[in-house]
């Protein structure tokens, strides 16, 4: 059974960095893209980062980039999501998704940027 597990969000005041932690399993991890998503209230859900199986690609949205940092360690099944010099539009519940699985998502991760 898939399973994805957020985790490391908080409040934080602008200009500040948090890291994020996503925990998967029930997949074969290293073969799949994996992606952050945000969801800000009243708005749909997008895409923020990606990146390949093996880690050598990434690909971010234009709105976080030179700022936020997608990785994974295949070893430990986790991907994480380092966000430096944060504004409160990046104030959302953060999501990890595993491309081969679209429709299996984890509980989500609150950020808040705020002064």
């Amino acid at each position: 059974q898939v399973q994805l597990v957020e985790s490391g969000g908080g409040l934080v005041q602008p200009g500040g960095s948090l890291r994020l932690s996503c925990a998967a399993s029930g997949f074969t991890f290293r073969r799949n893209v994996m992606s952050w998503y945000r969801q800000a209230p009243g708005k749909e859900r997008d895409l923020v980062a990606a990146i390949t199986g093996a880690g050598g690609s990434t690909n971010y949205a234009d709105s976080v980039k030179g700022r936020f940092t997608i990785s994974r360690d295949n070893a430990k099944n986790m991907v994480y999501l380092q966000m430096n010099s944060l504004k409160p539009e990046d104030t959302a519940v953060y999501y990890c998704n595993a491309h081969s699985y679209p429709g299996y998502w984890g509980q989500g991760t609150q950020v808040t940027v705020s002064s």
